[in-house]
């Protein structure tokens, strides 16, 4: 990605934004927020004390300080934030002259053994932290093995993929894509698996594998589609319970001949793909005959793949899409639609149109999107 090659449009800049949603999430605005209450509660706890009469306590403020700290600073600031509160009660109390009466005693114990418990509550938290840290390098690795990123250039398209994923620091789910160069043109997959889970990252495995290697021995992309189908029918054999006769994978198949402005699709109950013209023209490509069923259902029907063929001339740019896309929504329930929020626009880089696309969606949204969405955009030079 390249910052700074937006083509601001009609519906607001673009920029980078970091996959789950980064800074704009919920969460990181509330931490935000409470990082600098325990400063906040002593500075309250030694103004309260001072100022009102002493059977008024402000205790309670003093053992809350080092509590908040200890999820959200380290061993050493939060053992500093226990004994600045250590030392405000002993301060005030020296300062009163009653350090020596019972209840004075008993506050100074009380504040502490919050205190002491707070660094053993820190260092339980850095321990999790850890490990959820070699979670996600683990998650992230699977990833990049799962789904690699594509090239930025593949047999002279340009290309970029993001994945945003729903949930917040989750790297992989049940989206798919893939593209290959072959004997026969550049050839790609976009793809949803129904459901979630390992399930679903094991037919994403399944799917990207069979593509890789069909795409460079079969002639045609029908053919293509029915390796495709042929790989999960052995997979759901392999399975037991319902995702053994309901699993499926909804899916749109590419090929972009080598020296030839045209480009061949297989819908297999998708999203169709956006064709945006380097004049900011759009035009969906939805099949030119009745949708086939997903992948993985060909026991329900059967009939002969077809591919569409549409030209697509240089300076044009497909893009593909998930689900996740089209079906996000607004507060008032409205979905998202990439058709008429792209219209008009233009992108110097399939990577400025991918963010500015999803920074797009994730405003409609409000941030809380419900469903993974995988982007594929490719640009004919």
């Amino acid at each position: 990605m390249r910052p700074g090659d937006v083509d601001e449009g009609p519906h607001g800049g673009a920029g980078p934004v970091p996959p789950g949603g980064g800074e704009g999430r919920p969460g990181s605005r509330l931490q935000a927020f409470v990082r600098p209450l325990p400063v906040l509660l002593l500075v309250i706890g030694v103004l309260y004390d001072c100022l009102t009469p002493r059977p008024f306590t402000a205790s309670p403020l003093f053992a809350a300080a080092p509590l908040v700290a200890a999820p959200l600073f380290s061993r050493r600031a939060t053992l500093l934030t226990g004994l600045a509160s250590v030392a405000a009660v002993l301060g005030i109390h020296l300062g009163f002259g009653d350090l020596a009466r019972i209840d004075a005693l008993t506050e100074l114990v009380t504040v502490a053994t919050v205190a002491a418990l707070a660094v053993l509550i820190n260092g339980l938290v850095r321990r999790t932290d850890r490990r959820l840290a070699s979670t996600r390098e683990i998650a992230e690795a699977a990833q990049r093995a799962v789904l690699p990123e594509p090239a930025e250039r593949i047999g002279g398209f340009e290309i970029a993929a993001r994945y945003e994923a729903a949930q917040a620091d989750a790297f992989i789910g049940g989206d798919l894509y893939a593209v290959q160069d072959s004997p026969h043109g550049v050839r790609l997959v976009v793809g949803d698996v129904r459901g979630k889970g390992m399930g679903a990252v094991a037919a994403v495995a399944v799917v990207i594998g069979a593509f890789r290697e069909a795409a460079e021995q079969e002639a045609t992309l029908e053919a293509v589609t029915q390796r495709l189908e042929r790989a999960l029918a052995r997979e759901g054999a392999r399975r037991e319970g319902i995702d053994a006769f309901e699993g499926f994978i909804t899916a749109v198949l590419a090929e972009l001949p080598h020296g030839d402005g045209t480009v061949r699709i297989v819908n297999r109950g998708h999203p169709p793909p956006l064709l945006l013209y380097a004049d900011g023209t759009l035009r969906p490509l939805p099949p030119a005959r009745e949708a086939a069923l997903p992948l993985g259902m060909g026991e329900l029907g059967v009939w002969p793949d077809r591919a569409d063929e549409t030209a697509f001339p240089g300076g044009a740019t497909l893009l593909f899409h998930t689900d996740g896309l089209s079906e996000a929504r607004d507060a008032r329930g409205v979905f998202y639609d990439p058709a008429a929020r792209l219209a008009g626009r233009t992108f110097r880089h399939p990577a400025d149109l991918l963010a500015a696309l999803a920074d797009d969606v994730r405003r409609h949204s409000g941030g809380g999107m419900t469903d993974d969405m995988a982007l594929l955009a490719v640009r004919r030079s």
